[in-house]
């Protein structure tokens, strides 16, 4: 995971141990409730206790005033015949987790469904996108369900050669189809939180645009 690299990168043996510590470190800092108000945790995180307070760590952070959340899903699954777009697993058994969850100490969570852009490709294909979109809003109708609120994070990945322009059309066609999804499902869209992308060219566009060309694109968009 996340994690896992941050470790190895500095020579840390990527152990359950040192992960409790390391997230002790952050999660049970003297005055952390003063910059935080949610925190956003790994399901292993949600069962595992600090080693300065021995309390679980929800507990810590509802204790300084802080909401835990977790993130639900589990593995990004390439999708055949599209050319690499992807989608997240986890809806199948994700009511009982989210039921365990919430008994466990969340009361948020933040699925992340990513989009590559590959014009040369045709991606992302209409397919990816709407499965994609579909899936957000059945993970945010199960944990409104079971009591948790939804953050829906539809990333428009950087990677890629593609124009500001092509990211503005994208982040158009994904957003739309997002909020028909959630609006289809009957998602309680006051009750949930969209945590969108920048919209950006991709990182190797031969193109440089301005702060104001991409400030407009945003606020388009």
């Amino acid at each position: 995971g996340t994690l896992g690299g941050r470790f190895e990168a500095v020579g840390i043996i990527n152990s359950e141990e040192n992960r409790i510590a390391y997230r002790t470190m952050l999660l049970d800092t003297d005055g952390i409730e003063e910059y935080l108000c949610g925190a956003i945790l790994d399901v292993e995180t949600l069962l595992q206790k600090s080693k300065a307070s021995n309390k679980l760590f929800p507990q810590a952070l509802q204790d300084r005033g802080i909401v835990p959340g977790v993130k639900p899903h589990l593995k990004v699954y390439t999708l055949p015949g599209t050319g690499g777009d992807t989608v997240m697993q986890g809806l199948d058994s994700l009511a009982v987790r989210a039921r365990q969850y919430y008994a466990a100490g969340a009361r948020f969570a933040k699925w992340r469904s990513p989009i590559e852009i590959d014009t040369a490709k045709g991606r992302p294909t209409e397919l990816a996108i709407g499965v994609n979109m579909s899936d957000l809003a059945r993970y945010a109708l199960i944990c409104q369900s079971e009591g948790l609120m939804p953050i829906v994070e539809p990333d428009v990945v950087l990677a890629g050669t593609h124009s500001l322009a092509v990211a503005v059309e994208v982040n158009v066609r994904v957003q739309a189809e997002l909020f028909h999804a959630m609006r289809k499902h009957g998602v309680y869209m006051a009750g949930t939180t969209l945590k969108p992308n920048m919209v950006l060219p991709g990182l190797e566009c031969p193109v440089s645009y301005s702060v104001e060309e991409i400030a407009r694109a945003n606020t388009f968009v």
